[in-house]
């Protein structure tokens, strides 16, 4: 694949459907988007771009596996900070390519996701850094980064949403 044989526009649809399958919580069909070897993070609110898990706080830092688990538990009825689900509003925006190599497009956006549940609606924005990687099967996440781009999240208290 060479960088020219994805478009933005490509790569916004792409965008635009892993926000729809978040928001009508087919968190399965959203798991698929990603590579087996994946990783799916998200640093504490304010955190730098080049934040590490290893010594940053991140509020998730799932490989394949642990996402895979993640899912499994907020689908369950006893994950009781989403259930029952959270009604979410996902809005992409400024999708831009960074750059990448013949197997690896580096993307970014930024991205406001609304989230009503139990009377309460609460808003996160931010911007997300994916690599992303053009198969045979279609477009496919490597490694997603998800940052909120507020001081911090006291006021909405929980992240139990998939950003």
């Amino acid at each position: 694949m060479s960088t020219l044989s994805v478009t933005r526009a490509d790569l916004e649809d792409f965008l635009f459907h892993e926000a729809a399958l978040l928001d009508n919580w087919q968190l399965d069909d959203w798991l698929a988007l990603f590579e087996t070897g994946a990783r799916y993070l998200v640093p504490a609110a304010g955190a730098p771009d080049d934040a590490d898990p290893a010594t940053t706080l991140f509020y998730i830092a799932d490989d394949h596996h642990r996402l895979t688990e993640r899912i499994k538990r907020l689908k369950k009825p006893s994950a009781h900070a989403e259930f029952p689900h959270s009604r979410c509003r996902r809005l992409v925006s400024n999708v831009r390519i960074l750059g990448g190599s013949d197997d690896c497009l580096r993307v970014t956006s930024n991205y406001v996701t609304w989230r009503s549940r139990m009377g309460v609606t609460q808003n996160f924005f931010g911007h997300h850094v994916y690599e992303i990687r053009k198969t045979d099967t279609g477009l496919r996440i490597l490694n997603k980064t998800s940052f909120i781009d507020a001081d911090d999240i006291r006021e909405q208290n929980k992240v139990s949403i998939i950003l």
